[in-house]
């Protein structure tokens, strides 16, 4: 193990470790004390995970650091790299590990762990805006998204990046109900920026925008924040339209089949009756039914919407938009295992749907880092349909409880935020 990956390693934890001083939560020794030993073990975990390599990061990552690294890596971004379906802002940073001697795979490992770490603070401060701040509650979300197994063997284990656009997404919906529309819009842009499935979250702000949460004027910030994303790569040598357009471009990539171990519809029943063309189309068509049908509920209830009815809208649509669409692979659920824990520390009560999301995606998880299934996907996905059900069940009771004459709008000199 290179001792300057080690010492990386330990500046995150000192950075881990400074957030939860910063927000005030280190004061009480009551807090103090499973701070001080449960961050610290999370990373030693892991720096124990760090040098396992798998298959993905042998025929595709580690090609494509190389890749940057044989062409420069400012020319190396300015070219189309083979095999990569990846957006240009992760190869912005794949492109500065290419600088380093440092081995690659630690890189990539250690840059998915400090977001790990940004993604637990944001939860923690989602946690705040739910429950005015309770500091027992922040610091309890802020360590179970560290020690959240989909998060451990997403980054430091299978060395993959949804961390970050993780984080970016879990930031956009605490920002938006903190009532700083832009940026929340701004960190929506950057989640989708880096990875595509940032996209399950964006329905929530037509429900954001009705509710007065932002404004029409609030939305432009999307595509000024997106194209500001790839112009680095555009000045490089890479096409503007090519990479306006690559998450289009990109579809096919992603293979025909219905289901890429996912606990989604296509696990709960055999389709085998329709073509998978036809199959996929249904889909989409739920897709969309699904959506307005939350639509059509929340809207009509304009006046009861406040900050818990609009994220568990939010938490709706991240684990029923994967659900329903075709072609979901395994660790597509991972905004839905983030908020699902928001959800279970801020609502005790409703705590299963964390489990139960959580054991579908584990499902996912073990069939491609162990290449076998350990149980059958629909099991994981009969588990996703509760965690719907418990999830509809909070947004209907955040409404009850809310006031018909409580407005759900911030007040307008809260402008200036934006």
């Amino acid at each position: 193990m290179d001792y300057r990956a080690t010492i990386m390693l330990y500046f995150e934890l000192l950075f881990a470790l400074w957030l939860l001083w910063r927000e005030g939560l280190l004061k009480d020794k009551n807090r103090l004390f499973p701070a001080l030993v449960l961050v610290p073990l999370a990373f030693v975990l892991r720096y124990c995970l760090l040098t396992y390599e798998t298959l993905d990061y042998q025929d595709w990552i580690k090609v494509w650091i190389q890749s940057l690294r044989d062409a420069g890596p400012w020319k190396g971004l300015g070219q189309e790299i083979w095999s990569c379906n990846y957006n240009v802002p992760y190869l912005y940073f794949l492109s500065l590990f290419s600088l380093s001697d440092i081995y690659d795979l630690y890189l990539v490992k250690l840059l998915s762990i400090f977001f790990d770490v940004v993604l637990a603070w944001g939860a923690m401060r989602l946690v705040g805006a739910l429950t005015k701040d309770d500091p027992g509650r922040k610091l309890s979300a802020f360590l179970l998204v560290l020690w959240l197994p989909s998060v451990i063997l997403n980054g430091a284990l299978w060395g993959q990046c949804d961390s970050i656009y993780g984080a970016f997404a879990v930031l956009a919906v605490y920002l938006a109900l903190d009532n700083r529309p832009g940026l929340s819009v701004a960190m929506a842009a950057l989640s989708v920026s880096f990875k595509l499935q940032g996209i399950f979250l964006l329905p929530v702000y037509f429900l954001f925008l009705v509710s007065g949460h932002i404004k029409i004027r609030h939305i432009l910030v999307f595509p000024a924040v997106y194209i500001a994303s790839i112009l680095p790569a555009v000045f490089a040598g890479r096409g503007f339209m090519e990479l306006l357009t690559l998450y289009l471009r990109n579809t096919g990539t992603i293979g025909d089949g219905l289901n890429y171990n996912a606990s989604t519809l296509y696990a709960l029943f055999n389709f085998d009756a329709l073509s998978k063309t036809g199959a996929a189309r249904v889909g989409i068509a739920m897709t969309f039914f699904f959506c307005s049908a939350i639509y059509v509920w929340l809207v009509i209830r304009l006046k009861k919407l406040n900050n818990r009815t609009l994220f568990g809208a939010a938490l709706l649509f991240c684990i029923g938009v994967p659900f329903f669409l075709p072609h979901m692979h395994d660790r597509y659920f991972f905004m839905a295992d983030i908020l699902t824990v928001v959800l279970a520390v801020s609502a005790p009560a409703f705590a299963p749907a964390a489990l139960c999301v959580s054991f579908g995606s584990l499902l996912g998880y073990h069939a491609y880092l162990k290449m076998r299934y350990l149980l059958p996907m629909r099991c994981g996905a009969v588990a996703n349909v509760f965690a719907l059900a418990l999830v509809a069940v909070y947004t209907a009771m955040s409404m009850a409880d809310a006031p018909e004459e409580a407005p759900s709008a911030p007040p307008e000199p809260i402008e200036e935020h934006s």
